[in-house]
């Protein structure tokens, strides 16, 4: 029976050279240890059931835990087949078969679609992994063994991707896209990346949750609050709010630039729900809007601890 998608999830994409036809919401890490397994594969279960077909994690997200849920969550979903699964190589420098073999029994699976190198944002750590026999000889060795299918890296420096694009080793790239990610990215990366048939998968719309709230990322509590950012006063006479955007404005600023795959957290029904609402609505902006929604999120991520995704 063919699925019948809700709106939000159409047009799909090929994403690039794979070929897969992917939905523009991806859903990224999403485990928690304060939060039962049982609840966080249920969560992953959802979004699958609503149409996201692009799935992501990694050895260190909480320890393999996140490994753990999405084996389980796919295995229950009887979707593998439909869902492009995302996983890392977490050490750089160490030999990747063995890393391979660990999260492919933390999921409880054979193979996965995408290994990428993970965080690989310094020069010096592409230079060893472009070796002749360095990482991604090594995942070749492991896609000839039929463990993967694809390869690429995930970064957090454009001037990193622009040398693993025109060296031609990546199927796909993970990098940031959002309202407030450095615009070589957007201006440089995403166009490269077209150009040489790459996929794009695209994280930070919501900047970690700080362009969303008053914290430091995931939700991690402020160590120090800014002075002088408030916008506006509680009405129970507590601590001012500072200034954020919403999920809609985010949302918008990303499909707008249109990656691939805009990959979100989706951690929680409530945050799926806003999600899935703001891609329904999901009209692009133009130009003055995105300038004026970058400089909504300078302001609104002001004071709230390291912004990682971006070289300094």
């Amino acid at each position: 029976m063919t699925e019948v998608l809700a709106p939000r999830f159409l047009p799909r994409r090929r994403l690039g050279r794979t070929g897969f036809v992917a939905s523009r919401i991806g859903a990224g890490d999403l485990a928690d240890r304060a939060v039962p397994f049982e609840q966080c594969v249920a969560t992953l279960g959802r979004a699958l059931a609503a149409g996201c077909n692009v799935v992501d994690t990694a050895p260190n997200y909480e320890d393999g835990y996140s490994e753990r849920i999405v084996g389980e969550a796919l295995r229950r979903s009887g979707r593998r087949d439909q869902v492009f699964l995302i996983d890392k190589v977490d050490d750089l420098r160490a030999p990747v078969a063995p890393q391979v073999a660990g999260s492919l029994a933390r999921l409880g699976l054979p193979a996965v679609d995408l290994f990428v190198f993970h965080a690989c944002s310094m020069h010096a750590d592409l230079d060893a992994l472009l070796a002749t026999d360095g990482g991604f000889a090594q995942l070749r060795a492991e896609i000839a063994a039929g463990r993967a299918r694809y390869a690429g890296i995930s970064s957090h420096h454009p001037e990193v991707l622009r040398r693993a694009l025109l060296a031609d080793v990546c199927d796909v790239v993970m990098f940031p896209i959002g309202p407030f990610a450095d615009p070589r990215y957007e201006a440089e990366i995403l166009p490269l990346a077209r150009a040489r048939g790459v996929g794009t998968v695209c994280f930070k719309t919501f900047g970690a949750g700080k362009l969303l709230g008053d914290t430091e990322g995931y939700q991690r509590p402020l160590q120090q609050r800014p002075r002088g950012k408030a916008s506006s006063g509680g009405a129970d006479g507590g601590e001012a709010v500072l200034p954020r955007l919403s999920v809609a404005q985010c949302m918008r600023y990303t499909l707008t630039v249109d990656p691939d795959v805009a990959l979100l957290g989706l951690s929680f029904p409530n945050e799926q729900d806003a999600a899935w609402a703001a891609a329904d609505a999901f009209a692009p902006m133009d130009a003055v809007e995105l300038a004026a929604t970058r400089a909504a999120a300078a302001t609104a991520i002001a004071g709230k601890g390291d912004v990682w995704w971006n070289p300094r």
